[in-house]
């Protein structure tokens, strides 16, 4: 019998040990997955001054996109999916000054109800401009935006005629909470994907100096614009911040 007790007890605590062990494996799993998403906005030829862009943004030379590089390359190394956007404008995008007569770049017109800058041609279609400058491999998908002749699209998630793009789908795909948002232009397309991904519910980190603006006073006025909505701002890229939100 007492032999028998033993025995009993013994198995007890091996299947005891058995479960906290799968426990300790099932909680491992969950301390690798991640809940934070990372969106970089448009590093492409035509914005930066690196490549002699048609519409280049003061101080996106060489050593900035290097910079951007190794630091989403810290990003994904530490278990983030990452996500490209990419101007992909047909030639006759009706936000190219050269597609209205008699306009000049940097005009405003209406279009659709809504003031539209009329922009140099940009980000063409199959155009060196368009390429994204950053190691492809980085990226877990590229939306293409801007790709309807008639909506310009700043925002990643949809484009100014609120056509949706894939970017929420994909988001949510990867169970995002929380969103790290940086790129080019601060005024203009990091702002419009900060303040949609904000809008759609999620956490919105924006990284300043991974970020150019087309002009200082409009950048202050867009991260005053960011803030008031929830987007926490950081001056660098620190992963322990992150993932302390």
């Amino acid at each position: 019998m007492e032999g028998g007790a033993n025995m009993e007890h013994l198995g007890i605590k091996t299947v005891i040990g058995a479960m906290f062990f799968v426990l300790m494996l099932g909680g491992m799993a969950v301390a690798k997955e991640t809940t934070i998403g990372v969106i970089v906005v448009d590093v492409q030829g035509d914005f930066t001054k690196f490549k002699n862009g048609s519409l280049a943004v003061e101080g996106t030379d060489e050593a900035y996109v290097k910079r951007v590089e190794d630091q989403t390359k810290k990003l994904k190394e530490a278990g983030f999916p990452i996500f490209a956007t990419q101007d992909w404008h047909p030639a006759k995008h009706l936000s190219f000054f050269s597609n209205h007569p008699g306009k000049k770049a940097f005009d405003v017109v209406k279009l659709h109800g809504k003031d539209q800058v009329l922009w140099p041609p940009h980000c063409v279609q199959n155009t060196p401009g368009a390429e994204i400058l950053l190691d492809k491999k980085l990226f877990a998908a590229t939306v293409k935006k801007g790709i309807d002749p008639q909506f310009d699209s700043y925002s990643g998630f949809q484009d100014d005629g609120g056509k949706k793009t894939d970017m929420d789908k994909l988001l949510k795909g990867k169970k995002t909470k929380t969103v790290v948002v940086y790129g080019i232009a601060t005024d203009y397309c990091v702002k419009a994907t900060a303040l949609d991904a904000a809008a759609a519910g999620y956490k919105v980190i924006f990284i300043k100096n991974l970020s150019r603006g087309v002009a200082p006073d409009t950048s202050q006025k867009s991260i005053e614009e960011m803030k008031a909505k929830g987007v926490v701002v950081f001056d660098d890229l620190n992963l322990e911040k992150i993932k302390a939100l």
